[in-house]
């Protein structure tokens, strides 16, 4: 090489040469200052003195393969300091030919340190795989462990514990303390986890105060002694700030493969068991009984005490709220059935819905929540607000001969409001039972006034002769096709699609799930009409809307276009 070109190939970029037998013949100043050697302590050293550890031996065996042949090879090296940092170079190695022989007599490389470009890329793959508060794997991170579990335990027999860990009274903590308080909470809760862990062991941040494990079990009896080593670890007393506070922890688990079932099903059933730990007194762990979940030995006694509650005024409704993302408005709520337990407080729908679902109580339960949603849209009138509110309807109601004739009792028995303003929510499964009937019944409900929307659309039998037949006015776009669309193509191309199915067909488009301002921005752009999601509000007691809707600014509009 010429000193001309030599010296400007050194002003410009890492430079070196190598004999073919990989020993350094050259360096220029710019490799001595990355490197942190100096050119004597290189030239006659083979180029391995440099090597990280971070590539397997088959990357370099390719790399010379190819330019022993004379060809030039490009890529990303990662090469380790003097002083034992590492450091990445856009490395292109060009074999250099002897003019006689017409021979590789040497290897020149030009290098260009791209080491900040690889921390801010790996910054960026850890925050999308990590929750922010704690620094633990979050759900997508999540999902990945699960299914790598999975994997493994089929390969190499061997059995899987699917852990969901909840704290016992977190809310109260909340509210006594502030949020400050409870986030260093939480903090102080993943690290405890984090230390009581084995290294091939995961523990992942749901969210709130929900955490999953996921361990490798040798032997049952290890895994329950374990458990309840961790709980006594979680209860034992926290100080921050100078204050004081116990907490205790409840942990549903289920195994794999004696729980036969998919990453999703796997950690539903360890909720369940949760949600059993829960009742059974709390700072304790239930183990999910596969046999006893077929038999579902506990629904007659779960009807029982759901009509109870429905007698005794223990179920209510939360809203949460659904905006226009054109306008930022808030354009009606969702009502969401809670029951406010006596004992173990707020209880979701998914705990005590599917055991009542296929007896009478659910139609009960049913015409109880579209009459206190029409109260509560005559009420919000008179003041002023015209919100709509949807409420769902289960498959046993919608199929009651009378469904109809008592929806039109309902309506007529709360003549100030206007029908059009109660939207009723059907899901897919519902559709598929009996698709003459639940048309028939669209229609003449429509004939009453009142809309309906197709619930979870997506995610089961969906088809264009749905929509063609089905007089919906709207279809809500399933959470789980909207959790990943930032990052996803999949999902991303799926609701597309949806959004332009729909549109096609004339219907209104709702998100579900929308959980980060980024989602509304994008699912606004592609012409998606409302959205609702905890990035919006979570569900909330009826004395709270007022005042979260004076205070609510949609933060999207600010970022699209």
């Amino acid at each position: 090489m010429s000193a001309r070109y030599r010296a400007a190939v050194d002003a410009a970029a890492i430079f070196s040469e190598t004999d073919k037998s990989g020993i350094i013949t050259y360096v220029n100043e710019q490799f001595c200052d990355i490197s942190g050697y100096s050119a004597q302590e290189l030239i006659g050293q083979n180029h391995r003195i440099l090597n990280s550890g971070q590539h397997p031996p088959e990357f370099f065996i390719d790399m010379w393969k190819k330019v022993s042949r004379g060809q030039v090879w490009k890529g990303e090296i990662c090469n380790r300091k003097k002083d034992g940092s590492l450091y990445w170079v856009e490395s292109t190695i060009v074999p250099m030919y002897d003019d006689a022989s017409q021979r590789v007599q040497k290897y020149v490389s030009i290098r260009f340190d791209v080491t900040e470009k690889r921390k801010f890329l790996e910054t960026l793959q850890w925050q999308a795989e990590h929750d922010e508060l704690t620094g633990l794997p979050n759900r997508f991170l999540l999902s990945k462990a699960l299914d790598q579990a999975i994997v493994k335990a089929k390969s190499q027999p061997s059995t899987v514990a699917v852990g969901v860990l909840d704290l016992d009274g977190f809310k109260q903590i909340n509210d006594r303390y502030g949020h400050e308080i409870g986030d260093r909470l939480l903090v102080a809760v993943a690290d405890r986890l984090k230390h009581r862990m084995r290294i091939e062991d995961t523990v992942a941040r749901l969210g709130g105060d929900e955490f999953v494990l996921i361990l490798g079990v040798r032997d049952p009896k290890v895994l329950e002694s374990a458990l309840q080593r961790l709980l006594a670890a979680l209860s034992a007393v926290y100080i921050i700030d100078g204050i004081g506070i116990n907490i205790s922890a409840s942990i549903g688990v289920t195994l794999y493969p004696n729980d036969n079932e998919n990453a999703d099903t796997l950690l539903r059933h360890a909720d369940q068991a949760m949600y059993k730990a829960k009742q059974s007194g709390r700072n304790c762990f239930h183990l999910f009984d596969v046999s006893k979940d077929k038999m579902d030995k506990s629904a007659f006694d779960t009807v029982i005490r759901v009509r109870q509650a429905l007698h005794d005024g223990e179920l209510c409704l939360h809203y949460q709220p659904k905006i226009s993302l054109s306008s930022g408005a808030v354009i009606g709520f969702e009502a969401l059935l809670r029951w406010q337990h006596p004992r173990d407080g707020l209880i979701l729908p998914q705990y005590f819905i599917p055991l009542i679902e296929q007896s009478d109580l659910i139609v009960e339960i049913g015409e109880w929540v579209i009459d206190q949603a029409l109260s509560q849209i005559e009420q919000w009138a008179d003041l002023g607000h015209l919100w709509s509110v949807s409420v769902n309807i289960a498959a046993l109601h919608l199929k009651k001969e009378n469904f109809v004739k008592s929806l039109k009792f309902l309506l007529d028995s709360h003549p100030n409001v206007l029908p059009q303003m109660l939207d009723i929510e059907i899901t897919e499964s519902v559709v598929i039972e009996n698709l003459p009937h639940v048309t028939q019944c669209l229609i003449a409900c429509q004939d009453l006034g009142v809309t309906f929307s197709l619930d979870d659309f997506g995610t089961g039998y969906s088809s264009l002769s749905y929509l063609k037949q089905l007089p919906t006015q709207s279809i809500k776009i399933d959470k789980s096709f909207i959790r990943d669309i930032l990052i996803d193509k999949d999902s991303l191309g799926l609701t597309k699609a949806i959004i332009g199915l729909a549109k096609s067909f004339n219907r209104e488009v709702i998100a579900e799930g929308v959980e980060t301002v980024e989602q509304e921005v994008l699912l606004m752009n592609l012409g998606c009409d409302v959205a609702q999601g905890y990035g919006i509000a979570k569900p909330m007691p009826v004395e709270k809307v007022l005042s979260w809707v004076a205070k609510f600014v949609p933060a999207h509009l600010s970022r699209g276009g």
